[in-house]
């Protein structure tokens, strides 16, 4: 259920964000856009309907996407993430999942979780630019699930095997999306070569 999207666009951009170099208004608008062209590959299977419209020339039968989309990110890094998706997806409603991460265990823990009412019914994307122990995008996706959320797909910048091996286990039903499969993890659980702490390098918080 791995997806890696491999466009040149993407890998030109991706590389301006790993840059250490690279300040945080360059760093949220590059991660803005990858977030609207990771949504275009995303969604070209997405279900539509035929409807009939009036041009300014005559009638004409056009096409409208036939099914709500939700967008869960994880906070806090998530939220860099959702501008750049309702770009592309203007009628996207937003959920939010609040976790954070254990410095020594590694192990997530939640502090905050609030859907739309329409997620049973809607493909759900949850969206985080890293994708390293799996452990938040686990908890995530069983809380979406709690919900009633049944269309599922994680979406992340970069991701490494580890991370990829949890989900998969967990939640074989779910679709993962990345921009970059990377080397692994160090030793206190960060991607190599990855983006360094995603959520810092968004708010300027470092």
């Amino acid at each position: 259920m791995l997806h890696v999207i491999d466009h040149p666009v993407i890998k030109h951009k991706l590389t301006l964000m790993r840059s250490v170099e690279t300040g945080t208004k360059d760093f949220r608008e590059n991660l803005d856009e990858i977030g609207g062209l990771m949504t275009y590959e995303i969604t070209k299977d997405f279900p539509i309907r035929e409807v009939e419209i009036n041009t300014p020339m005559g009638k004409t039968m056009g096409a409208k996407l036939d099914k709500d989309i939700v967008l869960v990110p994880i906070l806090r890094a998530g939220l860099g993430m959702v501008h750049g998706i309702q770009q592309l997806v203007p009628t996207a409603k937003v959920g939010h999942v609040g976790l954070y991460r254990d410095e020594e265990t590694l192990e997530p823990h939640f502090y905050y979780a609030k859907f739309p009412s329409n997620i049973a019914n809607s493909m759900v994307m949850i969206v985080d630019p890293m994708l390293a122990t799996g452990g938040s995008a686990v908890a995530a996706i069983d809380r979406v699930k709690q919900a009633g959320a049944k269309d599922i797909r994680l979406v992340c910048l970069v991701g490494v095997q580890e991370g990829i091996d949890a989900v998969e286990k967990a939640h074989p039903d779910v679709h993962i999306y990345l921009a970059s499969k990377d080397e692994r993890l160090n030793e206190i659980g960060y991607i190599v070569p990855g983006l360094g702490d995603a959520g810092d390098r968004i708010f300027g918080t470092k």
